[in-house]
């Protein structure tokens, strides 16, 4: 077994024993010596996408909040503002279905679709030259203002951070309070993925004279669309 498969069945095994600990007590327990946890955090659905619009605005992220039935016509107002020509999705994923539609009933409203389905080796160029990329979300975090993102072979981990703007659409009732629960709901310890991602912003360095900048390496824009 190499090193990374050591550290992978490591985080599982915590993140077994954090289930185990958390049915015995699901207030407040210990995952491990000086690490306490309050599960006590529970905000009404309402106060987890405000608080979660608000954090990440914070961090220079754009927030829309939609409905089901206006959230495509929000997402077009953001590719005509924004000026993209070219859209990286997934094409088998339930998000590529709405879009595939709207391409065929009004083609003038949405820019060329591209379907990320080739390896990174035969990629490298496509990725540089997209405007945007849009995906799916698996939830996010109130508390932290975080979306979480699972990478999988539809939706790899690199469309979230190579094209300049990143579109994420997340439905509301997958906002859980904290970081915790979230695990917990999802039962993380028994299907944890290879990439697991935690966003909450566009790039951010402060390596320039250690002043905080936006938007310097990889993902420069994040919109996120809330679905209600």
């Amino acid at each position: 077994m190499n090193s990374s498969e050591i550290s992978r069945e490591n985080i599982l095994s915590r993140l077994q024993q954090t289930a185990r600990v958390f049915q015995k007590d699901s207030k407040n327990f210990t995952l491990h010596e000086g690490c306490s946890f309050d599960e006590g955090i529970r905000w009404t659905a309402e106060e987890k996408v405000l608080r979660l619009k608000s954090m990440m605005e914070e961090v220079h992220t754009e927030v829309h909040l939609c409905t089901e039935d206006s959230w495509i016509i929000t997402l077009c107002s953001v590719l005509k503002q924004k000026k993209i020509s070219k859209l990286l999705y997934g094409a088998k994923t339930g998000l590529a279905q709405e879009l595939g539609k709207l391409k065929q009933d009004s083609p003038e409203m949405i820019p060329e679709l591209i379907d990320y389905k080739d390896p990174i080796e035969e990629s490298k160029n496509l990725l540089f030259e997209i405007d945007a990329a849009i995906t799916t979300t698996r939830g996010g975090i109130a508390e932290t203002g975080s979306l979480i993102l699972w990478a999988t072979p539809d939706e790899p981990r690199l469309m979230s951070l190579v094209p300049p703007i990143h579109i994420a659409v997340l439905n509301a009732s997958e906002i859980y309070s904290t970081f915790l629960e979230a695990m917990i709901s999802e039962n993380w310890s028994s299907q944890m993925p290879t990439n697991a991602l935690l966003i909450s912003g566009p790039s951010k360095t402060a390596d320039i004279e250690q002043t905080l900048v936006y938007g310097i390496h990889g993902c420069k824009e994040l919109v996120v669309l809330v679905l209600k």
